[in-house]
């Protein structure tokens, strides 16, 4: 069974702002071995130096790994953005800038130290919308210059504007003083990324009713805020925002948070945010957004009201595809401006591809770098093996939070049988050095073969820890490797020792067969278990 990344009509995982096409008409990379290496030229006007064996159209993960893969084939490529730096979404408004200032609060509260030091220990009193941009803004210019080196490297001409299909192997680039240039593929790849959905019933308004990408454009924390959407990107705010003092409300029209990950992982993060002062109204959905003078004002659909300094809402991302001039390539998005690719990631143009989060799920930046890298393979014919389907989810929350594999729900729905093995931070010395005592390890496993069918952890370390669950399920390996194994001490990864200990405990009296476990089931491109026909 042929297994890969499919844009299904799927909700997004992940949050990633805005990757709309570019192009600089200035940008083509020197040699490297040139003395002008570095220098940034403006191509000649000859037909040879705007036709490529490929171009690229966003610079987010997709594109980079796309054009770098190409590169290394020896193809001549074009890389487009629409702004001048480069990473697109993830490094600027996104993945990279969320995670850089949950690092900040992390440090500046002081809050994973205070099981040790007390409740009142923090290293900086008013914390600042400022402090926490601050190392936002250094990583993003860091990691900026490193994707950039990565292209003059490899000579890859880079290109910035807004760039528009004007045929099937045809793009138009028009930059901010109004010049444009038309660029030859004999390949092209989409890879524009997402941006947020702006209902037109909700009436954004500067640092009052935001979404997630203008919230980084904020001066000041707000005394209180909403945040409408319980899904990846509204709880990693929910929880940044709480633990650096602001008054959250999350809102979620689901029964709980984050539905795609294991129940039980979901109940504790659900308990810590409570914990952290954080208000949880679950079922409730918005039907009215009004901004006034002292307050924003959200009336839940069950007359409930809810005031606060500012609303962010985080419902819903759509294809940064609507100016595009898709029509006149030939492709058609869907009403979420998302293209639909096959198992290669071609679109119904065949030598027009798409990757990333443009194509949904699982819209990982992980995912996507792979996706990109898939993408050019196939272009240029190069043999590649099938994709695992075992692909982590990290939840940068406050614990994180990561899994791989199925859900107790997911399993159940399947009717597959499974046991259950854990290991708590407490019971393990790494634990109580880091002071994490909540922390939890998860493994579900096959009560016969006792193969890995899902490894879930919360807690400090645990979108790292992930992957050697990730290793052990892919390899088809028992939970006896755990158990066979020695990791070194004191260290997290010695949960997956006592979780397996925990597990096989409670199967002793089952004699295992190794017939069972993942040989009869197949592993669908959304990560959905089923019995073999």
């Amino acid at each position: 069974m042929a297994i890969g990344f499919r844009g299904a009509g799927t909700e997004r995982l992940s949050d990633r702002p805005r990757l709309s096409a570019a192009v600089d008409l200035n940008t083509r990379t020197d040699h490297a071995d040139d003395p002008g290496a570095g220098r940034l030229t403006k191509p000649p006007e000859h037909d040879m130096n705007t036709s490529f064996d490929v171009l690229i159209l966003g610079s987010g993960p997709a594109g980079q790994k796309a054009a770098l893969n190409a590169a290394k084939l020896g193809k001549k490529v074009a890389l487009v953005d629409r702004v001048e730096s480069l990473g697109g979404v993830c490094i600027h408004t996104g993945t990279i800038p969320s995670k850089a200032m949950r690092e900040a609060v992390l440090h500046l509260t002081g809050m994973n130290l205070r099981q040790v030091y007390g409740e009142s220990y923090a290293v900086k009193d008013n914390i600042t919308m400022a402090d926490l941009l601050y190392r936002c803004q250094h990583v993003i210019r860091t990691e900026t210059e490193v994707i950039r080196n990565q292209m003059r490297r490899n000579r890859i001409s880079m290109y910035h504007g807004l760039a528009q299909f004007t045929g099937p192997n045809t793009v138009r680039i028009v930059r901010a003083d109004g010049e444009t240039r038309d660029l030859h593929g004999e390949h092209i790849l989409v890879a524009v990324g997402t941006e947020p959905a702006h209902p037109a019933n909700v009436p954004f308004t500067p640092n009052r009713v935001i979404d997630s990408t203008e919230l980084l454009t904020l001066t000041e924390l707000p005394r209180s805020i909403t945040i409408v959407g319980g899904g990846v990107i509204g709880t990693e705010y929910a929880c940044m925002m709480a633990a650096v003092g602001v008054k959250v409300t999350l809102v979620e029209s689901r029964p709980r948070l984050l539905e795609f990950i294991d129940e039980e992982l979901t109940e504790a993060l659900q308990f810590r945010l409570r914990e952290g002062g954080v208000r949880l109204r679950l079922n409730e959905s918005v039907a009215k957004i009004e901004v006034h003078d002292d307050a924003v004002v959200a009336t839940m659909a069950s007359n409930k009201t809810i005031h606060s300094q500012t609303l962010l809402y985080c419902i819903g991302r759509q294809g940064a595809t609507a100016n595009l001039g898709l029509e006149n390539a030939g492709l058609t998005p869907d009403n979420r401006g998302r293209l639909k690719v096959n198992e290669h990631f071609q679109t119904e143009v065949p030598h027009i591809y798409a990757a990333g989060d443009v194509i949904g799920f699982p819209a990982l930046a992980s995912t996507s770098m792979e996706q990109g890298r898939q993408a050019s393979n196939h272009m240029f014919g190069q043999y590649q093996q099938e994709t695992s389907p075992l692909y982590p989810l990290g939840i940068y929350t406050i614990p994180e939070m990561s899994l791989v594999g199925q859900t107790e729900q997911q399993l159940t729905a399947a009717g597959v049988p499974y046991e259950v093995g854990i290991a708590r931070y407490r019971e393990i010395a790494r634990g109580q050095l880091i002071a994490d005592p909540h922390g939890l390890l998860k493994l579900l496993f096959h009560p016969l073969s006792r193969r890995l069918l899902g490894v879930h952890a919360i807690g400090t370390g645990a979108t790292e820890l992930i992957h050697i669950g990730q290793t052990v399920m892919a390899a088809g390996m028992p939970i006896d490797y755990f158990v066979d194994t020695v990791f070194n001490y004191p260290t997290l990864a010695e949960c997956y020792k006592v979780a397996a200990l925990d597990g096989i405990n409670r199967v002793r009296q089952v004699p295992m067969e190794p017939d069972h476990g993942f040989s009869d089931m197949e592993v669908d491109s959304s990560g959905d278990v089923k019995e073999a026909a």
